[in-house]
């Protein structure tokens, strides 16, 4: 049994006469026990998605399940598996964080939940301000609050819809700490990110998606395998010859250009040379998930019937 499945999952929003169809035949399975990444520009349908799964948006099309409970017909026992982390910082003002945490178990009908509390403050930081006020916590202690919650009742499947959006590193480290440490007990964790080079850290499979549709699905080492397995990176402060421009990455001064073998890189250097541009800090390395979300999301969507899948 899957922890979640889609199952040709669509979405049609209509307004003004007009429809937008925001997911169109999402399909793929995560496994109990899988780090599993959902990742795609803003706008791919990634909220919709998760919104769905959550129960806060209804379908137009195809069906979702948590641990073989469907999300409409079977509502509570799904919503009870689950415990969901938002991108946006939701609290109530007027209790205090052990409060909330207490609160949020009542919801679920856990009682006795004060070890587990008490394990959830410790392990997310937040030890310090049990007793503090929400409204007198940062942004970033708002936020780990929130992941309390989505665990306070011990879910088997976990969802992260960017949950270090605009927070410091010492939160990233904390939670994927704790989290990780979930994971390895057998818990599922669904992630989206932006922040790629935590998805490439973190998850063993990866889904992106692309105006509402999957076009990528594999085993993160699978995808990294099939991109350009070299990277040149160096800093320039001329303009990029016409050659090179159009398949190059440039940020500010740091120029990425993909290179499959010796001979790319050699051609790449001549291109260089020839036009007088004088690269600095040069390295060469491997291509990393970044690099691969850019060359997927800039080439054609494919049909799934075309998306390798690894289970």
């Amino acid at each position: 049994m899957s922890a979640v499945s889609f199952q040709n999952v669509s979405k049609v929003y209509r307004t003004a006469g007009r429809e937008l169809k925001a997911l169109d035949g999402v399909s793929f399975d995560i496994q109990p026990g899988e780090f599993f990444g959902l990742l795609g520009p803003n706008g791919a349908g990634k909220t919709t998605l998760i919104s769905i799964l959550a129960g806060l948006t209804r379908a137009s099309g195809g069906s979702v399940s948590v641990l073989g409970h469907d999300v409409v017909n079977d509502f509570a026992a799904a919503r009870k598996a689950l415990g969901i982390v938002p991108q946006e910082l939701v609290f109530d003002p007027f209790f205090s964080v052990r409060e909330t945490l207490r609160i949020q178990s009542g919801y679920f009908g856990v009682k006795n939940n004060g070890a587990w509390i008490d394990e959830l403050l410790q392990g997310l930081g937040l030890a310090d301000k049990a007793d503090a006020n929400m409204r007198q916590l940062s942004g970033g202690m708002k936020r780990r609050v929130l992941v309390a919650q989505a665990l306070v009742h011990r879910p088997p499947v976990i969802v992260l819809d960017e949950p270090t959006a605009g927070v410091d590193v010492e939160l990233r480290q904390t939670l994927w700490h704790f989290v990780a440490r979930l994971n390895k007990q057998g818990h599922t964790v669904l992630l989206t990110t932006h922040y790629l080079e935590e998805a490439e850290a973190l998850c063993g499979r990866i889904a992106m998606l692309k105006l509402g549709r999957v076009v990528a699905l594999d085993r993160t080492s699978a995808l990294l395998a099939g991109t350009a397995s070299t990277m040149m990176r160096f800093k320039m402060d001329q303009a990029l010859p016409a050659e090179l421009a159009s398949h190059a990455r440039v940020t500010g001064r740091i120029v990425q250009v993909t290179a499959h073998d010796t001979a790319e890189v050699e051609r790449v250097l001549q291109i260089l040379r020839a036009n007088g541009c004088q690269p600095e800090d040069l390295e060469i390395g491997r291509a990393d998930l970044e690099d691969v979300f850019l060359e997927i999301m800039q080439g054609a969507p494919r049909s799934l019937d075309q998306v390798k899948v690894a289970v």
